[in-house]
């Protein structure tokens, strides 16, 4: 049974769908993110839902970034990331 069917989601609340991310310079990603789960350590450069492109140095394998991003570009060093809607 699901106890939150037919409540709005919230900013803060859990995610409620996923995706893989592939880093790419041209690609928007499929939906801006509400999070990114970063699967195993590195860089991070994200172009952000505003425009602004940002570099997020050494990140952990495990962590979660709440980042509304609309693309993770190439020189990412970071992988196995996963958009959190």
């Amino acid at each position: 049974m699901d106890f939150f069917d037919g409540r709005e989601p919230s900013d803060t609340g859990p995610a409620l769908d996923g995706f893989a991310i592939t880093p790419s310079d041209t690609q928007n990603l499929r939906d801006l993110t509400r999070a990114i789960y970063v699967g195993a350590a590195g860089d991070i450069r994200v172009e952000m839902s505003w425009g602004s492109v940002i570099t997020l140095k050494s990140v952990p394998a495990g962590t979660f970034l709440p980042l509304r991003a609309r693309k993770i570009l190439a020189a990412t060093t970071a992988s196995s990331l996963v958009g959190l809607l």
